[in-house]
């Protein structure tokens, strides 16, 4: 049997199969359908220091190969988060790693703090599309400025495990990664959704409340692959990939392009144990390809 363990930085993982924030609640909801123990790691849903109500429904669209959403970082705050959802996540025999967002840097670093203290959360993962609302809105993400901002103030602070989620929404995402790099990111992750939208022509309405929403699912791997190929070329920390992964041969095929450790997300809602089916996948293949350790395809993409 190949090995699978992979590493971010100081953070080992059994695999390199992760679930994406959003799409997998705190992971008790999904404990019913897979034994969570299994999974490399679980990023938890996004949480904010004070609790968030999210946009008005509707919130979520199908679309072509994908799905729209603009729930909006619906949680019940930090508070909430240390005192009621994580005694009961933090004896899971996985890397339970929790998805940070904020509306200013001090909001991010405020949040970060109080989950460094928590012992059983080994790393964060740092939601840099959020708007900055000192900014006119424009997301921290968007700008090498705005991105370094955020990492630098919490890098202070958190001391553990820090992976950036980077925004696709950019002329250069390498140029982005390489300025988190530059402030302390031990890891980068992308890509986060594209922005989108649906209209329904019958009446004359967008099928989002705010118009507007991120787009996810198969529909965005290419353009997330292509992502994850640049960065990896463009930086020397570990990368996350994800962005329409639905089976072996996608998380595989990110794992080439670069990654070290890759993230499901919407193909939670088809199935719910596809990431089980994953991790199972890229075990056979490597078997299959007389591949040891799974190591040994992280950046393999022949040019």
């Amino acid at each position: 049997m190949a090995q699978l363990n992979v590493n971010i930085g100081r953070l080992a993982l059994k695999n390199p199969v992760m679930t994406a924030s959003g799409t997998f609640g705190y992971g008790t909801e999904f404990a019913d359908f897979i034994d969570l123990d299994r999974l490399g790691g679980i990023i938890v849903k996004g949480t904010t220091l004070l609790p968030r109500e999210g946009n008005d429904y509707p919130r979520m669209a199908e679309t072509a190969s994908g799905m729209l959403n603009c729930v909006g970082l619906q949680n019940k705050g930090v508070d909430y988060f240390c005192e009621q959802i994580y005694p009961e996540i933090k004896d899971y025999g996985t890397n339970m790693i929790v998805n940070v967002s904020g509306s200013t840097v001090e909001d991010y670093a405020l949040c970060a703090e109080r989950i460094a203290a928590l012992p059983n959360i080994p790393a964060i993962e740092l939601n840099i599309s959020c708007p900055n609302v000192k900014n006119g809105g424009m997301a921290f993400g968007v700008t090498c400025a705005g991105a370094a901002s955020v990492v630098k103030a919490v890098r202070k602070v958190y001391p553990k495990t820090l992976i950036v989620k980077l925004s696709p929404n950019v002329t250069d995402i390498a140029e982005i990664a390489r300025a988190v790099e530059a402030e302390g990111a031990d890891s980068v992750s992308l890509i986060n959704t594209l922005m989108g939208m649906s209209i329904d022509i019958e009446r004359r309405r967008s099928r989002l409340s705010i118009g507007t929403g991120g787009l996810s699912g198969p529909a965005v791997k290419p353009v997330a692959l292509r992502m994850v190929w640049q960065v990896a070329r463009a930086v020397n920390i570990p990368i996350v990939g994800l962005g329409g992964i639905m089976n072996a041969t996608d998380a595989i095929e990110f794992l080439m392009a670069g990654a070290t450790a890759i993230e499901i997300g919407t193909a939670n809602f088809i199935d719910p144990t596809v990431t089980v089916k994953v991790i199972e996948g890229i075990g056979e293949w490597l078997d299959r390809h007389g591949i040891a350790d799974v190591n040994e395809i992280i950046g393999a993409l022949e040019q």
